[in-house]
């Protein structure tokens, strides 16, 4: 790792950067960067707050955020200068292997406009790594009788970086019996060979010493190299052969450890040592090693480890047939994997909301997902809908996301939550899905007026009734809730005789309780009408009426007013004058008297209390005739 740093120091990598940073927006919501890999934590990537057109304090405003769904964060923003910087340090070789281009895509929410903006960054390559070959010295084995001319492949350096930092050349120490010579690949890789230039003779010499030097391109140059010990031999004039010079086959990526893939098959007809083929991988990566597995006796390639096709498609294997005099000659295996659906679609919820107010227009943002699969084809292809039983849809907005929206208002009063079950279907077969569930309460709009149980109410009440005394109730109901639906009781205003309503009637404005303030004499008035509002508590209230008719009942509190004859006032008994020829049944006098109260209470009756000849007069009982 020092050398790491030390190189970088050196070539001025940073300083490049600045000049070869690029940043363009590709198409809308699309914006990229570069930054060289083995930066430390926090170095400069791009200016994010310009690019979004925001200043740098408004990213935490407008809920500005990485949503990236990789496993490992690798970027980060700056909330101060409004940059995006590096969570740590960057190893292209780890990141992107040996793909030419590195470029790594995460993706921007702005929280408050639910936009997705995404970001690319290129991962420029450093010269960090040396040409290396996995062996420190090999051994070939030689035929003296080996014809000038004669190519025994070497050992490839494996260098992880790209471009000019990649392996770029071999260099071979001067010899004079032996050259290097290059052999390209179906992949475009170079492959030493070494060739053999002049006639060998073991008894003059037995063995030979070479050292092969794998450079890069880089600045400064960086190499690694391999001790090579050429054993002569003697003769062995039949080198094995392959039944095919390529070997190719398609698995599936589901295959189990140990699972046969194919068998190579070499020949050699010499006899004895010389004639029994050893089979044995040639150049192959640690990684390669670690899934598949050669028998060097029977030539069988077998399962080694888990294959993946999101991680690898294909496989360039070479196979070495040696026979026991050191002879030998090599075959390619190309391996294809094909995918399997093994992977169920995965929902992930980078935004949500757990209320939303009732009435909100169609087209409401509930929730925004994510929607992967890692498989491909049509294994990878998801649909992702909500059961129609539901008021919500899925609308797609940018590659992989969705955003959850309803399809009309929603009414508190008919359901006041939902749970929201969102499912995701690959197109494999058999396909494979998953499902999440989102919970949404809905919100009340003070969107119901209180109703009272009748349209009118009739209260009868006697008179002289008790001040203060309730003697009657109103209730309404709102099917809103909280304080939509709290309701305040109140008197409309009016006049009676004169006088306001509210002296001779009181309402508790929390219950409706009606109260009466003055003791009522039906003599004065026998009903009266008011009107009660029920008004909740929303903004702006809601409010509705209803008449109340109080019907006073009277009591029998007056008694009879006698208004003829008339009493004299100073005391003195009344006079009525009869003659005295007058026949029974002659009429003296009539007795004509009134009572104030109604009814019953106003019926009178006559009667004497006391007369000087108590036989001789009559009073008519209900007549008052005397």
């Amino acid at each position: 790792m020092g050398n790491r740093l030390l190189r970088l120091d050196c070539s001025g990598l940073v300083l490049l950067y600045i000049f070869l940073r690029t940043l363009q927006e590709s198409g809308a919501g699309h914006i990229r960067y570069s930054v060289p890999e083995e930066t430390d934590k926090g170095f400069f990537v791009g200016n994010i707050s310009k690019d979004l057109g925001l200043e740098p304090w408004e990213l935490a405003e407008h809920g500005v955020r990485i949503i990236s769904r990789d496993r490992m964060q690798l970027f980060a923003l700056n909330p101060r200068s409004g940059s995006l910087i590096t969570a740590g340090r960057l190893d292209r070789e780890e990141l992107c292997e040996t793909l030419s281009s590195c470029f790594l895509n995460i993706e921007i929410l702005v929280e408050d406009t639910l936009k997705i903006y995404g970001v690319e960054v290129e991962i420029m390559d450093v010269n960090d790594n040396a040409p290396s070959f996995q062996e420190a010295e090999i051994e070939i084995k030689v035929s003296e009788h080996a014809t000038p001319g004669s190519r025994f492949p070497l050992p490839s350096a494996r260098d992880p970086d790209v471009g000019m930092n990649s392996l770029q050349s071999y260099q071979l120490n001067p010899n004079s019996y032996f050259s290097l010579q290059m052999r390209g690949g179906t992949d475009g890789a170079k492959n030493p060979e070494l060739v053999l230039e002049g006639s060998l003779d073991r008894e003059k010499e037995a063995a030979h010493r070479l050292l092969l030097t794998a450079f890069d391109g880089g600045d400064p140059i960086q190499q690694g190299a391999v001790a090579i010990r050429v054993v002569v031999l003697d003769v062995n004039d039949n080198v094995p052969k392959f039944t095919q010079s390529v070997y190719q086959v398609s698995i599936p990526e589901n295959l189990s450890s140990g699972t046969r893939v194919l068998m190579v098959n070499a020949t050699d007809p010499d006899e004895g040592i010389n004639g029994e083929v050893v089979y044995s991988f040639q150049n192959m990566e640690s990684k390669i090693s670690e899934i598949f597995q050669l028998d060097s006796k029977t030539g069988e390639v077998l399962i080694r480890g888990s294959l993946d096709f999101e991680k690898y498609r294909f496989y360039e294997m070479e196979i070495q047939g040696q026979d026991g005099g050191g002879l030998s000659t090599t075959a390619k295996l190309l391996i294809t994997v094909v995918d399997v659906n093994d992977n169920a679609p995965e929902i992930t919820i980078t935004s949500s909301t757990n209320s939303v107010l009732e009435n909100s227009p169609p087209g409401t943002v509930i929730a925004l997902l994510n929607v992967q699969d890692q498989d491909s084809g049509e294994n990878g292809q998801v649909s992702c809908f909500v059961p129609n039983s539901l008021p919500f849809k899925l609308e797609k907005t940018y590659g992989n996301y969705y955003k959850l929206v309803t399809t009309r208002m929603l009414d508190r009063e008919q359901v006041h939550s939902y749970n929201i079950t969102l499912i995701a279907t690959d197109q494999g077969f058999p396909p494979l899905s998953t499902e999440t569930h989102i919970s949404l309460n809905v919100a009340d709009d003070n969107d119901n007026p209180p109703t009272f149980a009748d349209s009118s109410y009739s209260v009868y009440i006697p008179e002289n009734n008790a001040r203060g005394a309730s003697f009657f109730s109103v209730m309404a109901i709102d099917l809103d809730s909280n304080e939509n639906s709290q309701i305040t009781y109140s008197l409309v205003e009016d006049t009676l005789q004169g006088e306001p309503l509210s002296s001779y009637i009181s309402i508790n404005s929390d219950t409706g309780t009606l109260y009466a303030l003055r003791s009522f004499d039906y003599e004065q008035f026998r009903d009266l009408q008011l009107w009660v509002t029920a008004q909740d508590s929303g903004k702006p209230p809601l409010s509705s009426n209803v008449s109340v008719s109080i019907f006073v009942l009277d009591q029998n509190d007056n008694v009879p007013e006698i208004l003829y004859p008339t009493i004299p006032t100073d005391g003195s008994t009344g006079v009525e004058l009869a003659p005295r020829s007058a026949e029974p049944g002659y009429l003296v006098t009539k007795v004509v008297a009134v009572d104030r109260d109604s009814g019953q209470n106003a019926w009178l009756s006559y009667r004497l209390l006391k007369a000087s000849e108590p036989g001789l007069f009559a009073v008519g009982l209900h007549t008052g005739e005397v």
